[in-house]
């Protein structure tokens, strides 16, 4: 199977094998790869090499590719769990309690499993405690606990962790949550987003006053409309939170009958009840469009099927091949067998066949894929169940549930004769890295971000090269219509020149051929109104949305991978800003003097300030010692934090990042407070200079310099460049391949 370059860098540093005591069962390459995987998942079937020779046919050519874990970590021999994301148990409300979920939360983590949690469970600031005769702390103390924990987890390993923060609408933090991310500082770990339920949205509608209220005592009476316009004003200003219309997702629920859902995994695509686990498949719909661009072509609906069909068989016995963090997301995950099987290149495939994403011919045509696979899902299922036997937590009253009323007679029939494998079935995840895995097809359901850009790669030769990255689709027009031909701009429309309606239309149209959730960005120009931003809300809401993320560049945040918009759609480059300023003559700082129980001499470190009209910033910092054994770690971490520093945007995670380094001898006490290391000394030395400055500290580029110089003000943490964009609720770098939900 062909790879190219891209496919390849992706495969080496993501999902190879490669281990370092067992060189010789290192995969090879790709094939080996999906080999391995499918060795795996056929193991328990009863013609295993049958359904091994089928999975791989299936996962050949990236037509269906299973999530980063299970490429990642079937038939290693690892002791990993091959879900992605989790959320976790309810949460009770006191204290020993708490710091066993914490616990908890941690040990999945540590396996590499995000997790989503409801704190809504948790008694509001100020409410007194009974017994011990104080007042509650609230759950936003709780959740800095978490923030805390996940940064140290991550600090620990390879992976950063991702962690999604719900609180209900009616609790009585509610406001101090929605203005939480208003601190670049805090909750950097989390997602939030606030669980909005359809009693909250008719009292919006009516102008209401609506109650604040905790285990049955109203605390206080809030107008819901500036409720929701403080929700909507901190959205627009941060990206944060997002909305989940909780009782749209129970009541559109297949296990209804059995489970209530108060969280969402960290990308919001997953709803799941308390130790449920998200597992994740997409199947590459621009691999099945055979002659991309030519008249009348459409995706290959009978190879959609059958590849529906195998996709469901293979992540059913994930289940049973995977390990679980933790017994209860086991016991979770056998008892219902939930599936989520998704798409991906879905806007490279529209384009093959013509449709510009969101017209109303790509909604048309997105719905009738989305049919066959929901369709030959449930149907496979049913087989599944004939063959296998139901999921435990089965229950005909499902055929009664909205998703399954909708579903043809002949699948009902075979449902009501079999009974289901699978709880849940479909599901429409982020795919950012295996979409590049795959020659970088659109990722998910999203539209193409950009056509082309560059990315930088440092050889192992330090060498820095360049290289060109193209859309898959882009590439197929080029290998169709010729290197030079010119490119229609009304099909070749991206993230920037989308409006967002075009965005909710899509997301719209599929949801109600999905099972669980779809990760989602809707992507707005930083211009845009307040009024029409928030007015998306609503719109999501009467179209039939489970839940909203949106994004629009903002001074909090930054903005995302900068783009020159050709509007005529002949060269959409996205390349990164370069944001080093140069160095003024004279520059004013601060020294601070630091003692280490370790080191005989003191570490001084100096700390010197850009003014930028009435702001200053730190430009630039020198560690001196007359200790020399630190001498070359000290001068890389001073060079390299410089350099951060230069780029501008937010550098409140400079000090963050060296304040999780945790000294594997121990840390050490200075003047009363417990420190991990010398490094998080440093880091409370830089925290505490930004937060002294007499003037406003500029952390991030406002929305006008933003437009006005196209800088981009993210910047990734794994290599460290600022071509990271915003997609299905994720960060991803385009430079080097990093995801996180978070």
């Amino acid at each position: 199977m062909a790879v190219d370059r891209l496919s390849a860098e992706i495969w080496a540093a993501k999902y190879r094998f490669l281990p370092a005591d067992r060189p010789e069962q290192a995969d090879g390459d790709y094939l080996a790869t999906i080999s391995r995987v499918a060795t795996a998942l056929a193991a328990g079937e009863r013609d295993s090499k049958h359904w091994r020779e089928l999975f791989i046919e299936a996962m050949r050519d990236f037509r269906f590719i299973p999530a980063g874990r299970v490429l990642a970590g079937a038939g290693t021999g690892r002791d990993v769990t091959l879900f992605n994301c989790f959320v976790m148990g309810t949460i009770p409300d006191d204290l020993g309690g708490i710091f066993e979920h914490l616990l908890e939360a941690a040990l999945t983590m540590q396996q590499g499993g995000g997790v989503g949690m409801d704190f809504s469970t948790i008694r509001p600031a100020g409410a007194l405690v009974l017994g011990v005769g104080a007042e509650a702390s609230g759950p936003l103390s709780f959740m800095d606990c978490w923030d805390s924990m996940c940064g140290t987890v991550q600090s620990a390993g390879a992976r950063r962790g991702a962690m999604m923060g719900c609180l209900a609408i009616s609790h009585p933090d509610i406001e101090a949550f929605i203005e939480a991310k208003r601190d670049g500082r805090r909750l950097r770990n989390f997602n939030l987003s606030v669980l909005v339920g359809d009693a909250f949205m008719r009292c919006l509608d009516d102008d209401g006053d609506w109650p604040l209220e905790f285990g049955g005592k109203i605390y206080r009476s809030v107008r819901a409309r500036e409720l929701w316009d403080s929700l909507m004003r901190t959205t627009y200003d941060c990206a944060e939170p997002g909305v989940i219309f909780i009782d749209r997702v129970n009541a559109m629920n297949n296990l209804a009958h059995c489970e209530d859902i108060r969280a969402s995994n960290p990308c919001g695509e997953q709803m799941l009840p308390p130790y449920g686990a998200c597992l994740l498949g997409s199947i590459n719909l621009a691999q099945l469009v055979t002659k991309p661009f030519e008249d009348g072509v459409d995706v290959d609906e009978d190879e959609l099927g059958w590849l529906t069909r195998t996709a469901v068989r293979m992540l059913d016995n994930v289940i049973d091949v995977s390990r679980y963090p933790l017994p209860a997301q086991e016991a979770e995950a056998k008892a219902k067998r939930r599936i989520g099987l998704g798409i991906t290149g879905l806007a490279d495939a529209l384009l093959f066949c013509g449709d510009t994403y969101g017209s109303a011919g790509a909604i048309t045509r997105t719905r009738r894929w989305l049919s066959i696979i929901r369709r030959e899902a449930y149907r496979e299922s049913a087989r599944l169940a004939a063959e296998k036997g139901a999921f435990p937590a089965y229950d005909p009253v499902m055929l009664d549930t909205p998703n399954l009323r909708s579903l043809d007679e002949e699948t009902r029939a075979l449902i009501a004769e079999n009974g289901l494998r699978n709880g849940c079935l479909t599901s429409i995840a982020p795919t950012g890295t295996t979409s590049l895995l795959a020659g970088n097809v659109s990722s998910g359901i999203e539209p193409v971000f950009a056509y082309s850009y560059q990315r930088k790669i440092r050889g192992p030769d330090g060498e820095l090269r360049v290289q060109e990255v193209e859309d898959y689709a882009l590439r197929c027009w080029k290998q169709a219509k010729g290197e030079g031909a010119e490119l229609p701009a009304e099909l070749f429309v991206s993230a920037q020149t989308l409006t967002p309606a075009d965005h909710l239309a899509m997301q719209a149209a599929a949801q109600g051929l999905i099972d669980s959730s779809i990760s989602k960005t809707v992507n707005c120009p930083a211009d845009i109104s307040f009024e029409n931003f928030a007015d998306i809300y609503r719109e999501g809401f009467r179209l039939g949305c489970k839940g909203l993320t949106t994004y629009r560049p903002n001074s909090i945040t930054g903005s995302v991978l900068a783009v020159e918009v050709d509007r005529k759609a002949e060269s959409n480059f996205a390349e990164p800003a370069d944001t080093l300023a140069p160095r003024q003559e004279r520059l004013e700082g601060a020294t601070y003097k630091l003692k280490w129980p370790d080191i005989p001499h003191a570490v001084y470190v100096t700390i010197n300030d850009r003014i930028e009209g009435d702001q200053r910033r730190p430009f630039e910092m020198f560690i001196n010692s007359k200790n020399m054994e630190h001498y070359a770690w000290t001068l890389a971490l001073t060079r390299m934090i410089s350099a951060v520093f230069r780029r501008g945007g937010d550098i409140s995670f400079v000090a963050e990042e060296l304040s999780a380094v945790f000294d594997p001898r121990g840390g050490a006490w200075v003047k009363g407070e417990y420190v991990p290391s010398l490094l998080a000394a440093i880091g409370g030395v830089i925290q505490r200079h930004v937060e002294g400055e007499p003037a406003p500290v500029a952390l991030a580029p406002s929305v006008t310099e933003v437009g006005a110089r196209q800088m981009a003000g993210i910047s990734c943490p794994q290599c460290g460049s600022f071509a990271t964009i915003k997609q299905e609720g994720c960060l991803n770098c385009t430079n080097c391949g990093y995801s996180k939900c978070g």
